[in-house]
């Protein structure tokens, strides 16, 4: 996978991955069991992603429009913070992130998938879109993924991430001799 230049030092400053959860995490449905309680389907490749990305000295953080039990439990899982939902205005969000982590937005890759994440791909220094992110979304996107939200696209954000900036190699080494 070539990287253009101006892309592989835009990867070098990044610390912090901002996730959006619907249809990125998830495939963007909503699921209710009978007692109305709200079902997320998370991806496992996603979740050992964020496994390596946090290996490689980096963090992630998710800024969602809705809430949910399930996505605080899936952050803590991970050991992603900070989590901010139930945020309509992203830009809003993004700035309690960045002043909850010290980090200077062109630091941050925003990951997303919808009209209300654009204004936040603008804003940060690095922004990816998922496969079956709406046309505005991926216009937005310095790298798109082939593979749609809820199915793995937050891992190959993050191997296409780490292989840009030369650490994919040296993170997986255990797994692959």
């Amino acid at each position: 996978m070539k990287h253009p230049d101006e892309l592989v030092a835009r990867v070098a400053t990044i610390e912090l991955l901002l996730l959006d959860v619907d249809g990125v995490l998830t495939d963007g449905s909503v699921l209710y069991a009978d007692d109305g309680t709200e079902l997320k389907r998370f991806h496992v490749r996603d979740g050992s992603g964020l496994k390596l990305w946090r290996a490689a000295g980096k963090r992630a953080a998710i800024l969602s429009g809705r809430r949910s039990v399930a996505v605080d439990r899936r952050a803590a899982e991970l050991g992603i913070a900070p989590v901010v939902q139930g945020c309509d205005d992203k830009l809003a969000g993004l700035a309690r992130v960045l002043a909850q982590t010290g980090v200077a937005p062109e630091r941050v890759c925003a990951m997303g998938d919808d009209l209300p994440d654009v204004p936040l791909l603008r804003r940060c220094g690095l922004a990816i879109s998922v496969a079956d992110g709406c046309v505005e979304a991926r216009a937005a996107a310095h790298f798109v993924t082939t593979a749609p939200g809820g199915r793995g696209a937050v891992r190959e954000a993050i191997e296409w991430l780490l292989r840009a900036s030369g650490r994919w190699d040296e993170l997986t080494a255990r797994y692959t001799g």
